[in-house]
């Protein structure tokens, strides 16, 4: 018998499931915000983070993505201003050195791991921002071509 109940039960509360109806959870809410936003419908309250490495230089973890200094980011959360620094990195997708079809190296970046940066908040609700890096250099160069 599955785990969601039977049709002849009355209504079975599963509690591995959320409880949230489709295009209601927080996660979709922000996804039909964003796509509204990057139409042009609305102006966005953005805020600024600066991300700073912590790790130090010797650490092994820069082995595998490698330390692009200070960086400071217009972005709608600490997680998005993450997501925004990777962004601005080279991916595999757009070269030709990918290591499988469709897969992604955006997660890898150095700028994902709050082993290596730690993300500071430096203004909050500014409506004249648009999202994005504001200052520092981000080296697109993170990964090699098969030919050079």
């Amino acid at each position: 018998m599955s785990s969601t109940g039977n049709r002849n039960e009355e209504k079975h509360v599963d509690p591995g499931t959320s409880p949230t109806e489709f295009g209601q959870s927080v996660e979709s809410r922000a996804q039909i915000r964003d796509s509204t936003t990057a139409a042009g419908n609305e102006r966005e309250l953005l805020n600024i983070y600066r991300l700073v490495p912590i790790a130090q230089a010797d650490d092994p973890r820069w082995d595998n993505s490698p330390c692009q200094g200070e960086v400071v980011v217009a972005a709608r959360t600490p997680g998005d201003a993450r997501i925004v620094a990777a962004e601005r990195e080279l991916d595999f997708m757009e070269i030709d050195s990918a290591p499988a079809e469709d897969v992604t190296t955006r997660n890898a970046s150095a700028f994902r791991s709050e082993k290596l940066y730690t993300v500071i908040e430096v203004a909050h609700s500014r409506p004249d921002l648009t999202r994005g890096v504001l200052k520092g250099n981000i080296s697109v160069d993170t990964i090699k071509p098969v030919q050079i």
